[in-house]
Parts: C-alpha cells; sequence; structure tokens
C-alpha cells in the first residue's frame, strides 16, 4: 500500500538522489556537483515555505517524489495574484509507474498551489509526463523561452 507524506528535512538526502536520478533520466548533461546547490536550495525554500513536496512512499521506500516553488511574478490577465507555482521534481521509480502515484501526487501539489494563492502553475514537462499533465488539465504554452546566464 501506498502512503503520502510530505518531505521533511529528514529525507532530504534521499529526495536529492531521486531528483537527479530524474534529471539523468531526462537526459540532462551531467558537468558539475548539483548536490550542494540542491541541498542549499531546498533549506532555504522549505523554511520560508516557498517549496513544498509530497513523496510517495512504500513501507519506508520513497518511490514517487513531486515539488512546487512559489514565486510571484507581477500580476497579469490570466493570472491576476502574479503568484505562480512551478512544478519540479516529479519521479516515479519504474516499478511504480502507471499506477496513479503520479496523478496523486500532482493532486496534492496542486492543491498546496491553490492554498498558497496560485493563479497558474506552470512545468516543462518531460515527454513521459506530458500525458499524465495534459489529462490533469495542463495547457501548453508555445510562448516559453528560455536564455540560460
Amino acid at each position: 500500500m501506498i502512503a503520502y507524506r510530505k518531505l521533511t528535512e529528514k529525507e532530504l538526502d534521499a529526495f536529492i538522489g531521486l531528483r537527479i536520478r530524474q534529471l539523468r533520466e531526462e537526459g540532462a548533461t551531467e558537468d558539475i556537483d548539483l548536490v550542494p546547490a540542491l541541498k542549499a536550495y531546498y533549506h532555504r525554500h522549505m523554511a520560508d515555505g516557498t517549496f513544498v513536496s509530497w513523496l510517495a512512499l512504500d513501507g519506508e521506500a520513497i518511490v514517487g517524489t513531486s515539488g512546487m516553488s512559489f514565486v510571484e511574478k507581477p500580476p497579469y490577465f490570466s493570472c491576476p495574484s502574479g503568484k505562480i507555482g512551478l512544478l519540479s521534481s516529479m519521479f516515479t521509480e519504474p516499478a511504480h509507474r502507471r499506477q496513479g502515484i503520479a496523478r496523486e501526487l500532482l493532486r496534492r501539489v496542486v492543491e498546496e498551489a491553490k492554498a498558497w494563492g496560485c493563479g497558474a502553475v506552470q512545468i516543462t514537462a518531460s515527454d513521459m509526463g506530458v500525458l499524465l499533465y495534459t489529462d490533469f488539465g495542463f495547457v501548453k504554452n508555445g510562448n516559453f523561452m528560455q536564455l540560460r546566464l
């Protein structure tokens, strides 16, 4: 039976390990040790309430992760609060996929975004995740661009 609970400092090392596995699975180029930056980010943003994660557990083993970072931009017409949830860290262990775990994790972090007052949730979806997000109600925004600094 799968249980769900929020990420705490106690699970942070395991969570970071799964985040790195997710990035590798998505084809990221691994040219630096990302662990120190991830630890600093999660410590800082968990403490100030601008990052939340729900975990899926099979016994004591983390088999699924989710993450939501909260940011605020100037309000715009489709998001008058200016508050946005940035979805990340959606990962399910291969042996536990296709069982509804990712959908339940997504539901929980979207509820967190609603509670924070977000008017929108955004994600850069992996090819594997597109169907989940589309079924959940996400729509593609072809205008998204990024400049690497």
